[in-house]
């Protein structure tokens, strides 16, 4: 365990388009989960695993202007954030500010249809970028 509490778990990558990516994990020997709608984020989501490589999430946008307009206004694909597990958001949160980081909240945890209900929340790190915190 680390000084945060936090186990990797996926990277994201926002898309317009699914196939070339879906192609792409394909030969690198990715199993593509089906395509979730999750409308509390307004995302369509596919969870890519592989035996000895790092999560992929696809996220793609759902119906009209959504959490991945301005990302894909500007880039047909980026990945944009990383995921870490937790077994204890407060700690993990205040562990990070602790050590001198500034996290900023944007999205209050929200169950996630993807994992099965469990809660994910996303913050920014200032000089690391947007994460993803998935609570069990």
């Amino acid at each position: 365990m680390n000084q945060f509490g936090l186990i990797f778990h996926h990277i994201g990558l926002a898309l317009k388009k699914e196939q070339d990516a879906v192609l792409f994990l394909t030969g690198l020997g990715y199993e593509i989960g089906e395509k979730i709608y999750d409308p509390k984020q307004n995302v369509n989501l596919h969870l890519c695993t592989h035996d000895s490589a790092p999560f992929i999430e696809l996220v793609l946008p759902g119906e009209g202007d959504g959490p991945l307009t301005p990302i894909l206004n500007k880039h047909d694909q980026l990945f944009y954030h990383s995921c870490y597990e937790t077994n204890d958001l407060d700690q993990s949160l205040a562990a990070m500010e602790e050590a001198g980081l500034r996290v900023i909240p944007v999205s209050p945890p929200t169950p996630a249809i993807l994992f099965g209900g469990r809660k994910v929340s996303f913050y920014t790190v200032t000089g690391f970028g947007l994460i993803e915190i998935l609570e069990p």
